[in-house]
């Protein structure tokens, strides 16, 4: 059975019937939902669960992502490994713990980062406005990123990319969608929100791929471990954020898929509707399953293998001092 990506909405209650989840809503409907047939579980709405539910997914090895309140991401639930390996996570520590050897992998994540939002706006360039400068010095940026000596350097040369790179958004969109600057908690107006929606769904979708493999995803190598993210989620998700969800914001909006009328202001912010989450969601699930042909495989792949095969790339790094293929948009 192919497995997929499964949203719940609805207010209500998860809980376990045999061998299948069920859905109970506050309307005071019921769904059943085989567990064999979801990758990872999305809960949108309030729901609450049992540890019955919880241990059927664990069984499965199913991953839970819940979004709090107008769908703020909030945190992960993840199942029993299904690989441990403690020479890996030992790779991994010893690797983060080697200077040389974290900046090495830090580089090709930013080099793959930066060459991901410059591919975004050359391909922009000239159709919604004149971006050549801004090519240019997301060429250079890329390039001063080998000659960075530590991670706090590399995270200040990622930072100015990205910051020229989002001055290019306002005429990318179409009016009125305009980011102005990079807010959130909350965000400020629609671009905003929809940036941070698209870029909790790559972080989610990260943390199921690294959950695949017996890395740790608290370990991280560009971003400092902390108590509150999946560090490694944060580094991998920084190399997809272009090709997952700057890419499908663009076409959103400019195809006026989305409009004003699908955001809402909460408490000084501004939040997707329902309706709104609707839409993104069902178009990222989209974005997730194309393919394209990879030309090291000779075959076509989906992005969310893509984002696996970087994972694995990683690991195998790790373990075999493999080159990291972190992903660069060749297509």
């Amino acid at each position: 059975m192919t497995k997929a990506n499964h949203h719940i909405f609805a207010d209500g209650e998860l809980s376990r019937n045999e061998g299948t989840l069920r859905i109970d809503t506050l309307e005071g409907d019921t769904k059943y939902l085989p567990v064999e047939s979801i990758d990872s579980l999305y809960l949108h709405g309030q729901i609450t669960f049992n540890t019955r539910a919880l241990g059927l997914l664990n069984e499965h090895n199913v991953p839970v992502h819940i979004f709090g309140w107008k769908d703020y991401y909030k945190g992960s639930y993840l199942p029993k490994r299904g690989q441990v390996s403690g020479n890996t996570v030992v790779e991994q520590v010893r690797a983060y713990d080697d200077p040389d050897r974290r900046l090495q992998i830090g580089h090709r994540m930013i080099e793959a980062s930066i060459h991901n939002m410059r591919s975004n706006i050359r391909y922009y360039s000239g159709r919604r406005g004149d971006f050549e400068s801004v090519v240019d010095t997301l060429f250079e940026l890329k390039n001063e990123v080998r000659d960075t000596q530590d991670v706090d350097t590399l995270r200040a040369v990622e930072g100015n990319a990205r910051k020229r790179y989002y001055s290019c958004f306002d005429e990318i969109l179409t009016d009125p969608f305009e980011l102005t600057k990079r807010e959130y908690n909350p965000p400020t107006n629609e671009a905003n929100a929809l940036v941070s929606f698209l870029n909790g769904m790559v972080y989610s979708t990260c943390v199921s791929a690294i959950r695949k493999t017996a890395l740790d995803p608290t370990i991280g190598f560009v971003h400092e471990p902390g108590e509150r993210r999946f560090t490694l989620s944060l580094d991998i998700a920084d190399i997809f954020k272009p090709l997952l969800a700057d890419r499908l914001m663009f076409r959103l909006v400019n195809r006026k898929q989305i409009t004003v009328d699908d955001f809402e202001d909460e408490l000084s912010g501004c939040l997707l509707t329902e309706n709104g989450r609707l839409t993104v969601l069902e178009e990222f699930e989209r974005t997730l399953d194309e393919t394209v042909n990879h030309p090291r495989l000779k075959r076509k792949v989906s992005f969310k293998t893509l984002v696996r095969l970087d994972v694995y790339s990683l690991k195998k790094h790790l373990l075999t001092g493999e080159p990291y293929l972190a992903t660069e948009k060749w297509w």
